[in-house]
Order: C-alpha cells, then structure tokens, then sequence
C-alpha cells in the first residue's frame, strides 16, 4: 500500500503545507509535522497485512512520507530485537523488563531511522545536497544514507568528536568539516550554508522527516508486543526527535483504532 500522506502541519501554529515540496520550518519558526489519511489507511492496511511487509522499518510504509517505492533509500533499519533482561529485571523487581536493541541497526544506533526517511524524501524532493550538524552518530548515518543514495553530505563537527565517528564518516565519502566550537557553532555554519550554499538543512527538528523515522520505534514496539503498549517506556530523550516521533506513532495508532470503532457502531 502507497504512502497516505496528505500536508503538512505546522506544530505550533496549525498553518498547513504542501506535499511534495522543499520545506524546513514554518514562517512562525515551529517544526513542521507529516500528516496522513488515517480513515482511508484504516480501511486498505490492518494490523494482520504489517508482517507482510519488509524486514525493516519501512514495514510500515502506509504511515511513511514517500510516496514512491523507488525513492526509498534503505540499508535494513529497523525491526530490533526486544531483548529481556531477567536479571536486571528481578534487581528492581519488574517480572517483565525489556530492552530494544537500536544498536542493531546499520550504522550502530536509532538515528540510522531518521536519516534513512530524511534522505529519502531528499530522493523524491529532488534535493542533492544536504547538511547537518552532529557530534557523533547522526553525522555517521547521514554519511551512510547520502553515500547510498548518491547525494553530498556536507557534516560539521566539533573537533572534539569520537575519532570513529569522523573517520567514519569521511569513508562513506562526506564532506566533514572539524569545527573549534560547539554543536551550536556547528550549527550556525549550515545554517548560513542554507543560503549560500543550497544544502538542505537536517538539523534536529528543522526538517519534518527524521521524527518520520523514529517514529517507527513506537510501532514496532507495539507489534512486537502484539499491539499492546507496556505499562512504561523509559526512553534517553538526547535531541528529542525520537520520543516526539513515537508520541507521534501512538497518536496515529490512537486514530487508527479510533476510526475503526467509528465503523462498527
């Protein structure tokens, strides 16, 4: 089943925009949301077709910003194991303590989620060029998508990063500049290269389609434990994409089973 995106939805003002365009963040500053068709996806996708899908996270396709198979630029992300952990568990006396396994994913952390959706819409919008600032694992994943797709990456890191992380990502073939300063600094650099140079900008929360793919985190979860959500996710919040994209995930869910209600009374 094709994507059901609709617009997009300013988060803070509610001002709606067009599918199928360039765009960072609204006129009013606020990040911007992806918004879908959720009465026409409750009728052509059910929970009984997800495991249909593939291996990844694009399992979930109907509820994901592209619109066109081909433009999808995936490595295998998503689908991590829940781990149990018995001993930790019975420490804190939680019977049932898991843990999801983002390490699994192809270039070793959840952000490869983000920036697979992220450059893929760079794919279907036409964009070749993107940039962001990162102290680590984003930077290598952006590397890792943009390789994959053939785009230029252009990663702005403060000289104080992982070695790893700069190494790896000048093998995947970025543009890697070691910035003396902070992760603000870094910033402040592609954002001035926004303009002067046309990359397009996928810095936390300034693009609306990391928080896409982070939000499959919240869906596999609640296939994983057979569409029943646990008592509590502790989640390390860093940037905060993730966890906005999986309150983002319940919410749709929530609309999902919602319409499905409205249509047996």
């Amino acid at each position: 089943m094709p994507s059901a995106l609709t617009h997009l939805e300013c988060s803070q003002c509610k001002k709606q925009f067009q599918a199928g365009k360039v765009h960072n963040l609204c006129d009013c500053g606020g990040p911007l949301l992806v918004r879908y068709d959720m009465e026409s996806t409750r009728r052509a996708w059910s929970r009984d077709r997800v495991a249909d899908g593939p291996n990844s996270m694009w399992r979930y396709a109907p509820v994901l910003p592209p619109q066109h198979p081909e433009s999808i630029v995936s490595l295998g992300e998503g689908m991590t194991p829940l781990v149990r952990t018995l001993r930790l568990g019975s420490r804190i006396g939680a019977d049932h303590l898991w843990v999801k396994d983002e390490g699994l994913n192809p270039t070793g952390s959840f952000k490869a989620r983000g920036l697979s959706c992220a450059v893929s819409m760079a794919v279907e919008l036409g964009i070749r060029k993107l940039a962001i600032p990162s102290a680590g694992n984003a930077a290598s994943a952006m590397a890792a998508y943009a390789a994959a797709a053939g785009l230029e990456a252009h990663i702005f890191m403060p000289r104080d990063v992982p070695r790893a992380n700069y190494i790896e990502c000048q093998a995947f073939g970025a543009k890697v500049t070691l910035v003396d300063g902070l992760i603000s600094d870094c910033a402040r650099i592609v954002n001035e290269g926004r303009l002067t140079e046309g990359w397009f900008d996928v810095s936390t929360l300034k693009e609306p389609y990391r928080i896409e793919g982070k939000k499959t985190m919240g869906y596999e979860l609640a296939e994983q434990m057979r569409w029943t959500l646990p008592d509590a996710i502790l989640y390390p919040t860093g940037g905060g994409v993730g966890i906005i994209g999986m309150w983002k995930a319940f919410d749709e869910m929530e609309a999902l089973a919602g319409s499905a209600r409205a249509g047996r009374r």
